[in-house]
């Protein structure tokens, strides 16, 4: 239960952070371009590469890791776990693997996002 305690904190700092990221871009940048979200996903790929590089070399609790990693970055963005874990396939010589949940990820979201919005206008009747 502890465990589970540091990562629901670490989400709900990691979700105001992405908020707060969020504002700063749509004050600081006009525009349809989504700087937020790019800005968020570049940072956590990065940071979670750090944070789990750090974590093994210096065996970090796994409750101070996953607080960090699932809780802080997985409120922040859940695309770092995505960049980490399709890096790791690439690292550990498994490109085909990479490769094949690059594509569900990306194409399966995609066609998930869309078949939610023409749910979305069927229910609201556009």
């Amino acid at each position: 239960m502890e465990r589970l305690f540091w990562i629901c904190l670490g989400g709900a700092a990691g979700t105001a952070a992405r908020y707060g990221v969020g504002v700063w871009a749509a004050g600081r940048f006009s525009g349809p371009f989504p700087i937020g979200t790019i800005a968020v996903n570049l940072v956590g790929c990065f940071a979670i590469a750090l944070a789990m590089s750090l974590a093994t070399a210096f065996e970090w609790p796994a409750t101070v890791r996953m607080g960090l990693t699932v809780g802080v970055l997985g409120g922040f963005t859940t695309y770092s776990s995505f960049n980490y874990e399709t890096s790791r396939l690439l690292l550990d010589g498994a490109p085909a693997m990479a490769g094949l949940n690059l594509a569900i990820t990306t194409l399966g979201g995609l066609a998930a996002g869309w078949v939610g919005l023409l749910c979305a206008r069927q229910i609201i009747g556009q």
